[in-house]
């Protein structure tokens, strides 16, 4: 007599929206609330952001009304305006794959992403979110670009919102097929490398074609027209590809991003931007890889940080590349809106001599480094600003010519001021929480906190009024 095995049955494990159910439950018990409460808090966020964008737009649109902006030659104004978008599209793109874009919760990599449950249904709903916000996101501020920029006819804000929520589903869709892909994918860098370029081949032809006084025709038809109708199969087919490509996003690609989601979400809510920085100069670093060492010249102690500091500048090409650009942006400024090129000209100086200080932050958010390093703090960290200060002597005079042929005597303070402000920012020291809070007549005022966020941008706001009452 022969006896027959039989197989257990296959054990069945909860579906993905089982999961869900049973990770909102869980949340509730820690974080009770009401459904009232939630609709509460998005309705007052929706309406500052409707009432401050709506005043930001107006603002936009009144000053690009003016008759000191009015001279200038539309053509000029419109091609610069195409660069902006263009190169912020490269910036988009970029902030996209370093955010994932598709991201989970702890609670989710650790229970969830690691157990063998439906990636692609697991995945749908936060996708679906994506790329609905994505689109209606990027639509909108499309309308209300074009509104800002004085157009009015119901045509133009459509083929403005065709072009904005085209862009938006094609830049949400491959940016997901681009995490599905480990290692990832060249066009990937390539494509934000190639519209930041794109944004900067623009600009310099018409600052060039402004200097020598000829200026690019305004187009036939409204390029978002054409961006709209080229766009649309694309972006249908990139939400296709991604939907497809769901099952393949692994733990690691979910959890990168989530990284510098956490990061960027501290940083927002403890007003220490250093969080978020550190993040981004140890993936840098990370990036950068293998490199050849080579000995420095024999010297004493100032000289061979010197040459640490100019090596650690070629290194980190960001910087130089935000130095160019700052400087382009300045050209293309005074150019297309010549009223504001005064400020610009500071708040540009600062963001490309603060691009330059990254070795200043170092050596003075690290004691042990200072201390490893010998000498006294405060000659260590001049040391540091010799590099940064070449950089905004350079960047200055070679933006001066756009706002004024010949230098003045106030050009000096201003460009010791714009170092000065560089300096009084990559030494702030960790944020403290306890300082003194001002009783004021709308809310409570945490002054201290307030001082040291402000730290460098403050003494920017005083060399523009310094300018502006001496001009």
């Amino acid at each position: 007599m022969t006896s027959t095995r039989t197989s257990p049955p296959p054990v069945v494990g909860p579906t993905p929206r089982q999961l869900r159910a049973g990770l909102r439950r869980a949340r509730r018990r820690h974080h009770p609330g009401s459904l009232g409460e939630v609709l509460t808090d998005a309705y007052v966020v929706v309406l500052s952001v409707a009432l401050y964008g709506w005043f930001a737009v107006a603002a936009i649109r009144d000053h690009l009304a003016a008759p000191q902006v009015t001279r200038t030659d539309p053509g000029d104004r419109y091609w610069i305006a195409v660069a902006a978008v263009t190169a912020g599209a490269g910036l988009a793109w970029w902030g996209l794959r370093l955010t994932g874009p598709l991201l989970v919760t702890p609670a989710a990599q650790t229970w969830l992403v690691s157990s063998p449950v439906d990636r692609r249904a697991w995945l749908l709903p936060r996708f679906g979110g994506l790329v609905g916000g994505g689109t209606v996101g990027v639509g909108l501020l499309a309308v209300a670009a074009a509104y800002a920029g004085g157009l009015d006819r119901p045509v133009d804000l459509g083929w403005a919102a065709l072009a904005g929520l085209t862009c938006g589903a094609t830049a949400t869709g491959w940016a997901v097929v681009a995490q599905s892909v480990r290692p990832t994918p060249r066009w990937a860098g390539r494509l934000g490398v190639g519209l930041s370029a794109a944004g900067a081949t623009i600009a310099v032809l018409v600052v060039l074609g402004h200097a020598a006084g000829w200026s690019l025709p305004l187009p036939p038809v409204p390029l978002t027209a054409g961006v709209g109708l080229v766009l649309l199969p694309v972006a249908v087919a990139s939400t296709v590809r991604a939907h497809r490509r769901l099952a393949r996003v692994d733990r690691a690609a979910l959890t990168t991003g989530a990284q510098f989601a956490n990061a960027a979400t501290t940083a927002a809510v403890l007003l220490d931007p250093s969080l978020l920085a550190a993040l981004v100069e140890s993936r840098r670093w990370r990036g950068i890889g293998l490199v050849r060492g080579r000995p420095f010249r024999a010297g004493g102690r100032l000289r061979v940080l010197l040459q640490a500091e100019v090596r650690r500048l070629s290194r980190r090409r960001g910087a130089l590349v935000g130095w160019v650009g700052a400087l382009l942006t300045m050209y293309a400024v005074a150019v297309a809106l010549p009223s504001i090129a005064g400020p610009a000209h500071l708040v540009l100086a600062y963001l490309a001599t603060g691009g330059l200080t990254g070795g200043l932050r170092a050596v003075s958010r690290a004691p042990g480094l200072r201390r490893s390093l010998g000498g006294n703090d405060a000659l260590l960290r001049l040391t540091h600003l010799v590099v940064p200060g070449v950089g905004a002597t350079l960047w200055y005079l070679a933006t001066l010519p756009a706002l004024r042929p010949v230098p003045v005597p106030l050009d000096a303070v201003l460009l010791l001021g714009v170092v000065a402000a560089a300096f009084w920012a990559g030494t702030r020291p960790p944020m403290r929480y306890g300082g003194a809070v001002v009783n004021t007549p709308f809310a409570m005022v945490p002054v201290d906190l307030v001082r040291q966020v402000l730290r460098g941008p403050d003494l920017v706001a005083v060399l523009v009024v310094v300018q502006l009452l001496a001009g």
